[in-house]
Order: structure tokens, then C-alpha cells, then sequence
């Protein structure tokens, strides 16, 4: 299964979607209000692996888990992630175990599950070098954090372009 989390609308994500033969679920605004991260580490502590926050978005973690390959379609954001897909990412934190685990020689979070993501983020909108350097190393060092099997960015200057990825959504 493929999990999207995007910052579209319903009307600008159906072409991005309708050429797909694979299983998709999404993660959008669209689907209600998201509260922010608390930081309050309930997701380990109080209900493994689900965020304490009662809103559509308490189960991200468990999506991952149940997914073969994580797409990230977000706005280019100052070199980032737009405010919806990294908000999703703060929540999701329930993936992980508490417990730390050395890769590439670095302590990172243990992964909760044993199965592993691919990880693909679209960013789409104007960006200059720096920015792209900037999104090319976060994503890097999330994919190390998730444990992700690989990852890659695409830069794409607007939402047109993103529906002739074909081979993202293959």
C-alpha cells in the first residue's frame, strides 16, 4: 500500500491519484482539523504507537507501519515542508519506539515495526539551490530516522507536472 500526506486539495490531488493501479490511502487536510505535537510522549508512554491527541490524524504511525511506500507531496516551504505534511510528520512519532538504536553510526529512534517504507517526497513550487539542498538533507535524515529502505526527492515547479511522475504511484 502506498500512504500519501499532502497539503492538497481534494480537487488537486484526484489526477495526481486517478492514474494509479495501486492500493492508496491519504493523509490530507481534508480530512479535519489537526492539532499540533504536545510533545508529550503519550504515544510511547500512554497508548503506544497512537498519539493521545483525539483527532483524525491519532493513527499516522500505524499507517506507516501498514505501508510499503510513504509519498510526501508538500509546497515548498522555506526549505521545508509546508506547515500540514510537517505537522503530520511531528505526530507521527508513535512509528518509533523510545528506545534508541545505532545506524550509520548515529543513535536514532528503534523502529516499533519491522516493516520498512520507502520514502518519496514531491515538492512542488519556485525553490533556488539552497532550498533544494535544505529539503534534499531533511528528507535524508528522516528517512534515517523512519529506518526508511531509500528515499528521493523530486522538484517540481508546479502541480501539473506532478501528475506525469508515473513511476512514483506505480
Amino acid at each position: 500500500m502506498i500512504t500519501v500526506i499532502h497539503d492538497l486539495t481534494p480537487t488537486e490531488i484526484a489526477p495526481i491519484l486517478a492514474a494509479s493501479s495501486q492500493e492508496i490511502q491519504t493523509i490530507s487536510p481534508s480530512d479535519g482539523t489537526i492539532h499540533k505535537c504536545i510533545g508529550c510522549f503519550g504515544c510511547w508512554t500512554k497508548t503506544p504507537g497512537q498519539c493521545v491527541l483525539n483527532d483524525p490524524y491519532c493513527n499516522i504511525g500505524k499507517r506507516l507501519a501498514q505501508s510499503e511506500q510513504l509519498v510526501l507531496i508538500s509546497k515548498m516551504t522555506y526549505g521545508g515542508f509546508s506547515p500540514f505534511v510537517k505537522t503530520c510528520l511531528d505526530r507521527s512519532i508513535g512509528y518509533l519506539l523510545p528506545f534508541f538504536a545505532i545506524r550509520n553510526n548515529e543513535m536514532h529512534h528503534a523502529s516499533r515495526y519491522r516493516e520498512q517504507f520507502s520514502l518519496q517526497v514531491i515538492s512542488y513550487g519556485p525553490s533556488n539551490p539552497q532550498e533544494r539542498e535544505t529539503l534534499r538533507s531533511i528528507v535524508r535524515a528522516n528517512a534515517l530516522n523512519y529506518n526508511a529502505k531509500s528515499h528521493r526527492v523530486i522538484f517540481v515547479e508546479n502541480l501539473t507536472h506532478i501528475t506525469k511522475l508515473q513511476e512514483v504511484f506505480a
